[in-house]
């Protein structure tokens, strides 16, 4: 693993995203009921920017909905949990340290959903 310091924690709103680049990847960094999150921060339906949507929990998971088009991609998998996307995103390892948040983007940090339950 090869975590990289991305923000500082009091840089993401609670709730909310903050979108970030890291070795040319872009992310959005996710605060949401004291836990932090990275996916890709691009949508698999329409290609734009989940760090510009709510964040909030739906069908009981917490997610990142899509500004343009309304889908909603789980934090935890990166899983669509409502249409009209039906590709995942990538998500990534996060380790909050002090006041700073690191994300690794050579591992994929999605959990099972069994797992995740």
């Amino acid at each position: 693993m090869s975590f990289e310091r991305v923000c500082a924690l009091s840089d993401v709103k609670e709730p909310g995203a903050l979108r970030v680049e890291l070795d040319d990847i872009d992310i959005a960094v996710v605060r949401f009921e004291g836990q932090i999150y990275a996916v890709e921060d691009v949508c698999s339906h329409a290609e734009v920017a989940l760090s510009e949507g709510e964040v909030e929990e739906f069908k009981g998971a917490p997610t990142i909905e899509c500004w343009l088009h309304g889908s909603c991609f789980d934090l935890r998998t990166g899983e669509p949990t409502n249409l009209p996307a039906t590709e995942p995103v990538s998500v990534y390892p996060v380790r909050v340290e002090g006041d700073d948040v690191f994300v690794d983007t050579e591992e994929d940090g999605a959990l099972p959903l069994a797992a995740s339950n």
